[in-house]
């Protein structure tokens, strides 16, 4: 029983752990570059876009599939830079320990 009270305590600990975590996450920001930063994407810990800047001098109407494409690359780089530091706080809050392949925390 002793051991059990153990496990619940831990339990309860990673658990708030997890909610901190989730907390400094959702106010975690990264900006994603394109077109050597003429197109600038941010966005937050929970991939929701907050900005987005396109410097005029790359707006062309006859060319609007570029600036579509610096787009989605400043978007891919912005999420790119969220997971790394997601990951890389989840392994502060998890101590190292390995999540089995496809599972990733916080649910």
């Amino acid at each position: 029983m002793k051991n059990l009270a153990g496990m619940m305590k831990q339990a309860q600990q990673m658990q708030s752990k997890m909610q901190e975590l989730q907390t400094k996450l959702e106010a975690m920001e990264a900006i994603g570059e394109a077109g050597a930063g003429l197109v600038r994407v941010t966005l937050n810990g929970k991939n929701d876009l907050r900005k987005l800047t396109i410097d005029p001098k790359i707006i062309d109407p006859a060319d609007a599939e570029m600036l579509q494409d610096l787009i989605v690359a400043a978007h891919r780089d912005a999420k790119s830079k969220i997971e790394a530091a997601s990951a890389d706080e989840m392994q502060k809050v998890t101590g190292g320990m390995q999540l089995p392949p496809g599972m990733k925390l916080p649910f």
